[in-house]
């Protein structure tokens, strides 16, 4: 169980790292291509920030709450709690070797 619960955290936290990365992506691509015009009305760039975070908020919380939740619910209350620090600790880990790569390029 230990193996599958492992395997499930690295799916869960590489989801999320995926999920960061086109919502990053996404930035730089709006920055791209309205860098250099004026900035839209206040309340416009502000709903579409706040509306982005709401949205990152709910996804990020279903990849990597949703599972031990569910498990939690059917009474796997150890196996919840694993799956939940596992895919933490697998979001660090990515954490760590992103700053070690942007470190070592330049």
């Amino acid at each position: 169980m230990q193996k599958k619960t492992i395997q499930a955290a690295f799916l869960l936290a590489l989801g999320e790292v995926g999920y960061i990365f086109l919502v990053a992506m996404f930035f730089h691509t709006m920055e791209k291509y309205f860098g250099g015009q004026p900035d839209p009305p206040a309340p416009f760039g502000m709903v579409i920030i706040l509306t982005l975070l709401v949205l990152s908020a709910a996804v990020s919380g279903a990849l990597i709450l949703g599972k031990p939740l569910l498990m939690y619910l059917d009474g796997k209350k150890r196996e919840s709690v694993e799956l939940f620090a596992f895919t933490l600790g697998w979001l660090v880990l990515f954490l760590v070797i992103s700053i070690a790569v942007l470190a070592y390029r330049s």
